[in-house]
């Protein structure tokens, strides 16, 4: 298009100069009708080069995968992929969130055109009116378990009667995966007694401030046993648990304009993953540029949570999954509705 725009303007020059009463030779009257007919002619071609030009160059169109957490090595798959360049496409970039930022905030705003996030917590934005599409699993299993000491007589769920809980508040999926476990053994929540207790998990268990906590099995859990804290951890349903974790989301009205690059997010997230299961040590190199003073003793530690989360995002095969399970949504879009997460049916759609 430049080059057109140039050969525009130079044609311009040139006429005038042609034209220019300067020259003092008198010009014959069909003479000059041939020349002004030749100088729109050859105007009328730039201007078509210039057009077809902008037409024959593709869109450039900017992605931001936001993750909504921290820097973490439970991103490790995303490393990857953005460390590979999503293929060569150098118009998608990855974007932390802050701790106190919403989690689908940038995405409503445009400021970001994925998040990973929640399949639970989607649905509570769907409900608020964001028109979200859920793209790809990224956790194929639900990360939150309910924590106890070693010698805790807490057994199974239903010992849980009468215990104290303490969990980061009444949100998230810490919040929803106790709904669950309460549900499994058949006990509401006038049965325990609830404390928020914000991310002092790692404190309140071993002083027995609380009788169980409720935390993640790939980060709270691995916490625990690096600290030498001696704990058990119990799922909070027996079979299949009716909530969906983290999943790669966008904008519907990004889906419909940008169906190519949503393509292309999915599919190099999906390698980042199937990669970092078959060799692990490519995430924990990734990370290095992401994690801030991810030091050699912080990527052996590192290296727990990381076998942690990619054992959640493989099925029982030890496969990557690539589809999204609609019955599954449909079961968790119920549960939420029935325990008053959600107030009415809420959904989102699916690529």
């Amino acid at each position: 298009m430049r080059s057109a725009r140039y050969a525009h303007a130079g044609f311009v020059r040139r006429s005038a100069f042609g034209s220019s009463s300067t020259d003092s030779r008198a010009m014959p009257e069909n003479d000059g009708l041939r020349l002004r007919f030749h100088a729109l002619l050859a105007m009328t071609l730039a201007m078509m080069l210039a057009v077809t030009g902008c037409a024959g160059q593709p869109e450039t169109v900017q992605a931001v995968v936001g993750l909504s957490y921290i820097p973490n090595i439970q991103f490790g798959p995303v490393y990857v992929a953005d460390a590979q360049g999503w293929g060569g496409n150098e118009s998608i970039s990855i974007r932390h969130h802050g701790a106190d930022e919403g989690l689908f905030t940038a995405l409503a705003a445009g400021e970001e055109q994925f998040v990973i996030a929640a399949g639970d917590e989607g649905l509570q934005a769907a409900e608020q009116g964001i028109e979200l599409v859920a793209v790809a699993p990224y956790y194929l299993e639900y990360p939150v378990r309910i924590i106890v000491p070693a010698e805790s007589d807490i057994t199974e769920l239903a010992d849980l009667q009468g215990k104290t809980i303490g969990l980061p508040g009444k949100y998230g999926e810490s919040w929803f995966g106790l709904l669950v476990a309460l549900d499994t053994a058949g006990l509401s929540q006038e049965d325990v007694e609830i404390q928020e207790i914000g991310y002092t998990a790692q404190a309140a268990l071993p002083t027995g401030k609380v009788d169980a906590v409720v935390g993640f099995i790939n980060n709270d859990f691995v916490q625990f046993q690096a600290a030498g804290v001696n704990v058990r951890a119990l799922e909070v349903a027996p079979d299949s648990v009716p909530l969906v974790s983290a999943t790669l989301f966008t904008t519907s009205e990004f889906y419909q304009k940008h169906k190519d690059v949503v393509e292309t997010v999915k599919s190099f997230l999906q390698k980042g993953i199937t990669e970092s299961v078959e060799n692990p040590e490519a995430a924990i190199e990734a990370a290095v540029d992401y994690i801030p003073s991810f030091n050699e003793s912080a990527q052996q530690a590192a290296r727990v949570t990381l076998d942690a989360t990619l054992a959640l995002m493989v099925d029982a095969d030890g496969n990557v999954p690539t589809a999204l399970d609609e019955g599954q949504w449909q079961e968790m879009g119920e549960f939420l509705q029935d325990v008053g997460v959600l107030r009415e049916k809420s959904r989102v759609t699916f690529s």
